[in-house]
């Protein structure tokens, strides 16, 4: 099985390598077209502001790219939020595969913004990706901007409000949390994405 990493400037991307090696998996680290049309699997990391990591997109070459892919393609944390039609962040254009628009926490004296540490999930959806997955395991978060519950969610959280935490539409996916950094249930949903 072959799967790539697509090179988008993300800094999660050492982290999630590491991730899947532990799972047997040694994912290429690739901005060639060919090489992430052909993969089995595509994976999306992101980590930063959702402007400068679809201008990286763009500079690759590779909007239309991501956009035709059949395969299982997983977007992790920005990765995810890129799927969507668009951020509040930025104001910026995404991709579309997704239709979402990804916005704001609002600060509140109890919530820091960004959310960051350790969250419950709340599975919402029968689907491969969350095998195993049971209510009220812990994903690890950091992040300002998140996508709203909506018929694409298949798991949410809570951080004042409900949001999104894996999301699927065809065979595009989205993890908000850092799987690679969150230990046994990470670990799973990464298998379990191999697995699809």
């Amino acid at each position: 099985m072959s799967v790539v990493l697509v090179d988008a400037g993300g800094t999660n991307i050492g982290s999630v390598r590491y991730a899947l090696q532990r799972l047997g998996v040694d994912a290429a680290l690739t901005a060639d077209a060919e090489a992430i049309r052909t993969a089995d699997k595509v994976i999306l990391p992101g980590v930063g502001a959702a402007a400068p990591g679809m201008a990286r997109l763009r500079e690759l070459g590779l909007l239309d790219v991501i956009r035709s892919l059949t395969q299982p393609v997983l977007g992790v944390c920005l990765g995810m939020q890129l799927l969507c039609d668009e951020s509040e962040e930025g104001d910026t254009a995404c991709l579309g595969l997704i239709p979402a628009s990804v916005r704001k926490f609002e600060e509140a004296p109890e919530r820091c913004v960004p959310h960051m540490g350790w969250n419950r999930l709340l599975p919402l959806a029968s689907h491969p990706l969350l095998k195993q997955l049971q209510e009220g395991d812990w994903a690890y978060f950091v992040h300002s901007y998140a996508v709203p519950v909506g018929d694409y969610t298949l798991a949410s959280s809570d951080y004042g409000v409900a949001f999104s935490a894996v999301i699927a539409r065809g065979n595009f996916h989205g993890m908000q949390f850092h799987p690679e950094r969150s230990a046994r249930v990470g670990a799973r949903l990464l298998k379990n994405f191999l697995e699809l």
